[in-house]
């Protein structure tokens, strides 16, 4: 097993400007083409330069492989992701996948393991939120 993933739950927003109307699964499906088309490098629309991550979770109700693209930091040997679904009130749907089934891949464009997601509390929680909002400031709006 590969390292663990903190995962910080949504009780911050991240202000993006996201439309509501969006069809995120959409809009997921061509992040992770393009990224993995690129080896881990996106070169197109707002994630463009950006250095993100694949995590795939095993559906909590269907069973099934599901991918999402996510934005990440390091801390130590761990990455971490703040479960914020561009700033909506709700989980995003891969939080409750990992949340029942927590052995999750990540893709990082050079190499694809198997981690362990953990949900961050505490004061480990605003240690990791901090230092993620200070490198990705829409996270701290």
């Amino acid at each position: 097993m590969g390292p663990e993933l903190p995962v910080l739950h949504n009780g911050w927003r991240m202000s993006t400007g996201a439309t509501p109307n969006i069809n995120w699964d959409t809009w997921n499906t061509g992040v992770v083409e393009e990224f993995r088309a690129n080896r881990g490098t996106i070169l197109t629309g707002r994630f463009a330069g950006r250095r993100l991550v694949l995590l795939t979770t095993i559906g909590a109700r269907s069973g099934q492989a599901r991918t999402a693209p996510l934005a990440f930091t390091r801390s130590g040997d761990h990455y971490v992701v703040i479960a914020s679904k561009a700033g909506s009130p709700s989980h995003p749907d891969w939080y409750h996948n990992l949340v029942r089934n927590p052995v999750v891949t990540l893709e990082t464009g050079a190499e694809t393991f198997q981690a362990r997601a953990r949900i961050a509390e505490g004061e480990e929680r605003e240690r990791l939120y901090t230092a993620q909002a200070a490198l990705m400031p829409n996270f701290a709006e």
